[in-house]
Parts: C-alpha cells; sequence; structure tokens
C-alpha cells in the first residue's frame, strides 16, 4: 500500500544480508537468478503451474524449513523496540495523562491535507468541491480543545481507518472503482486506540492505533479505562488466531458477537466460565470460549463470551518463527481478492505481509514505506544507480520470508525454482512483457505466486531495477 505518510529513513548497516551479498557476488557461492523464458500456461500467469500453488511445494525445497529463526523473547524484545523507536508507530502506553491540541491536530493533518486534485465516486461522477470541503471541515479541527484527558477504546469489530471522517469512496480516475483515495487501513477486535477527537457530526472518531492512526465509525469503537484497555491485551490464557478470517459461531443471544470475523493474528483471551454449563445457549466443549469485547448502548466497554469453533485455525501461543510457518500462513490467503487498505474484507500488499508475520507474533509496521526502513529490521537499501549486478545479487542472496520493496509494493520471497526466483504478494497488477514486446496486465487483484523477474515497470524496466529495499524480518538487527 502507498503510505501517506514518509518517516525520515534510518540507514543502518545490514550486517548479515551484506555478508550474504558479498558471498553472492562470488563465483559459485551463490544461486544465479536465470532469465530464461518461462512457459505459459492456459491461465495465462507465466511460469506459474497448478503444483506451485501449494505452500507443500515449496516447503519441500526450503532447507531447513522447521527450524526456529527467532525465539521468542527476542521477538518481544524487538516488538518493544519498534513501538520505541519507530516514528511510524504509537506506543500508547507512554502517551501523557493529557493531550495538547498540537498533538491532535498534528496527527489529524499529517494524515491528510484537504483534497484538491479531481476525485470520482464509484459511478463516475465528478465530486464537488463543495463535496470535498464539507468532509474537510467535518473533522471540526477548530473544536480542538487546548487539552483534553487521554481517553482509550478499542475495536468491537472490525472497520475501516479513513482519511477523512466519511464513508464516500472516490477513485483518481473515471471508472476506477478499487483504489479509494479516502480508504487507509482496519482495525480488528480488541485493538486498543486512543480517542483524540470526534467529528462534527458525531458520527466519527479520530483515533491513534499502535500501528495506525486515522478516522472510524464512532460504533466500532467502546470506550473504556487505560486498565482495561491496555489491559486485554495481556490476559492469559488466550487463543493466537492462525486461520485468514474464522468467524464466531452464530448465536441469537448475543448478537454483537455472532459469527464475529477475527482475522490472521488475533490475540483473544479465553473466557473464565465453568466448562460444562453452556454459552449463549450452546455447550462450549467442542468450542474455545473467547472473551471478546463489546460496545454498550451508552458507548461504554464491556466484555462478553463467545464460542469459536475447535475446527478454526488458532493456537494457544503464536507459531514458531519458521520459513515454513511463513510460506503456510502466505498460503491461506492465497486468492483472496486485493483490498486496498485492507478494503474487501482483505488485505493489501503491506497488511498480508503484516498479518503473516503476526500470526508468528512479529509486529511490522502498516504501510510499505514504515515497513521498509524501520529501524528495528536487518535491511539491506538501494539507491536509484545502483548497478544490476548488485541487484541481482541481492536476489540471489534472497531466503524464505524476506520482504522485497519497491515503489508502493512489497512482496515475500517463497523460493526459487532452476534459479529463477518465485514470490507470494497481494497485488491489484502485474505487468509481463507480451509476444509483442509490450506491456501486458496479468490482471491478477489478489494474492498470487509469480516469479520475479518478469514482473515489469513499463516495457524498459522490470521489478528488479526498482528494488529500493530487502528487509529480513526473521534476522535481529
Amino acid at each position: 500500500m502507498t503510505p501517506t505518510r514518509s518517516p525520515q529513513p534510518r540507514l543502518p548497516v545490514l550486517r548479515t544480508l551484506a555478508l550474504a551479498l558479498a558471498l553472492a557476488a562470488m563465483p559459485g557461492m551463490a544461486r544465479t537468478p536465470q532469465a530464461n523464458p518461462l512457459p505459459t500456461p492456459a491461465h495465462g500467469v507465466i511460469g506459474v503451474a497448478d503444483a506451485q500453488l501449494s505452500p507443500d511445494f515449496w516447503i519441500a525445497r526450503t532447507q531447513a524449513p522447521e527450524a526456529p529463526l527467532m525465539a521468542r523473547a527476542a521477538i518481544e524484545a524487538r516488538n518493544a523496540r519498534l513501538l520505541r523507536e519507530d516514528p511510524s508507530m504509537h506506543e500508547l502506553a507512554a502517551l501523557p495523562a493529557t493531550l495538547a491540541r498540537a498533538q491532535v491536530a498534528g496527527w489529524i493533518t499529517a494524515l491528510a491535507s484537504p483534497p484538491t486534485r479531481p476525485l470520482w465516486d464509484e459511478a463516475g461522477r465528478p465530486v464537488a468541491k463543495a463535496v470535498l470541503d464539507a468532509l474537510a471541515a467535518n473533522r471540526a479541527l477548530e473544536a480542538i480543545p487546548a487539552s483534553q484527558p487521554t481517553r482509550f477504546g478499542m475495536a468491537v469489530k472490525r472497520t475501516a481507518m479513513r482519511t477523512f471522517p466519511t464513508e464516500l469512496r472516490t477513485f483518481s480516475a473515471k471508472g476506477e472503482t478499487d483504489i479509494d483515495r479516502f480508504q487507509e487501513s482496519a482495525l480488528f477486535p480488541g485493538d486498543p486506540v486512543v480517542v483524540a477527537h470526534a467529528s462534527r457530526d458525531g458520527r466519527w472518531l479520530f483515533v491513534v492505533s499502535p500501528r495506525y492512526a486515522a478516522w472510524v465509525e464512532a460504533g466500532a469503537i467502546a470506550a473504556g479505562s487505560r486498565d482495561a484497555v491496555l489491559g486485554y491485551g495481556q490476559r492469559t490464557p488466550y487463543r493466537i488466531i492462525t486461520g485468514a478470517k474464522p468467524r464466531t459461531v452464530f448465536t441469537r443471544e448475543e448478537p454483537r458477537l455472532s459469527e464475529l470475523q477475527l482475522d490472521m493474528g488475533t490475540r483473544v483471551p479465553l473466557a473464565r466460565l465453568a466448562p460444562d454449563q453452556p454459552v449463549n445457549g450452546q455447550h462450549p466443549y467442542s468450542a474455545w470460549t473467547l472473551e471478546l469485547p463489546v460496545r454498550n448502548a451508552d458507548g461504554s466497554l464491556a466484555f462478553a463470551p463467545a464460542l469459536l469453533p475447535r475446527i478454526e485455525d488458532s493456537r494457544a501461543d503464536y507459531l514458531p518463527l519458521t520459513r515454513a510457518n511463513l510460506i503456510r500462513q502466505a498460503f491461506k490467503f492465497l486468492g483472496e481478492r486485493y483490498g486496498w487498505g485492507h478494503a474487501y474484507n482483505a488485505r493489501d500488499c503491506s497488511g498480508f505481509v503484516s498479518e503473516v508475520y503476526r500470526s508468528m507474533g512479529v509486529q511490522l509496521p502498516r504501510n510499505t514505506s514504515a515497513q521498509a526502513v524501520s529501524p528495528v529490521f536487518a535491511r539491506t537499501s538501494f539507491a536509484a544507480d545502483a548497478t544490476r549486478g548488485t541487484r541481482m545479487a541481492a536476489v540471489g542472496a534472497l531466503e524464505v520470508g524476506d520482504l522485497i520493496y519497491i515503489p508502493g509494493h512489497v512482496m515475500m520471497y517463497i523460493g526459487d525454482i532452476d534459479g529463477m526466483p518465485y514470490v507470494i504478494h497481494d497485488t491489484n497488477g502485474g505487468t509481463v512483457l507480451g509476444a509483442d514486446g509490450q506491456p501486458h496486465s496479468l490482471r491478477l487483484n489478489g494474492v498470487s505466486v509469480t516469479p520475479l523477474l518478469p514482473l515489469r515497470f513499463g516495457k524498459d524496466h522490470d521489478y528488479v531495477d526498482r528494488i529500493t529495499h530487502i528487509v529480513r524480518v526473521a534476522a535481529a538487527q
């Protein structure tokens, strides 16, 4: 996802990957990616056969696939550093007891300025300037008090985070209906937030979550005490959601938690209830009894039990960070439609890799720009004038799970076939050269497996030419 904010990058030396690159540059010391023509199956996606759409195919080709790459303690220590040191993150527990007007206004205005370029709605009609002005005015910046108590809240359902306090979907071109320019990200059940401001119409709240600050519908947030909100994610015992997006069981007794979606990596505490007593009209022995947040009629936070069937993918703790688990988790999203900013009940490229790693307890910043330059991850960076040889040496030194960044996009490396590197990524595009030598879109628009080298930026440049960073998440920095 192309970020709305671009923190100043810090460029530490990547010791581990630098060594790998040095070895890769030596004859016979690393894979040599080949640019030989690849077969194009009937489905039209070059170099991808049906067998390659299974995680087992790639795990079988991976060296030491089940070996732990980082210990749990090391992951938790790095997560703590991420909150402290990454400028794109927000450490809610470290915020002061009162928020100054400048702080709140700064969050809101840093997200976006009032639109000045032409925008279109879903019907292909130009969005009138008066409408855009009204959306900007609905932020009610003049109503931000000089100081206010720091208020806490919690998301009670998956909900969109928006650039402006509005449901209006807008697009950069007439007929474009996928990339909503007012869609930023999403919150998930149990996500803690600081409620910083309310819109003029009262329907929206500007909230600050650990990974993002944006507008959300007020009905998706329940107001709670600091201890209740920040303590929820520390409760034990708990379950980690390891499926793509399982749901709780249907219940008419507690409709707020009926068939509630829980996305990959969500941590939910277990309710402390008698194991032989019904929960919402159903015996709980074949399910996990979760304790989930709900919003009372007055907007306050409460908690209630809900059942997650044991057949749904969840675990008593985070998955070990292994190459096999990275592949397995990524493939659970295979074929899901691309959703800019978590639209379409899906995710985009940076959301995709974030949720894969989150199921192993690893936190990442929200957007590609922040992920690529975060000070806590091992990475290498490429200047615009980096040579082709340097870039190909880095590609040859990739390890399973490495993240490859090009402008506005991220891909996860999963292995190679005869020297050809392959990636899995959530993409709304994908362009290759056709038999006529001209660029042709694959129209992927979803989580896809592709070879890396054929992917193009126009006729004269491929993705390798545009790599800006390679991040090795599964390594200490």
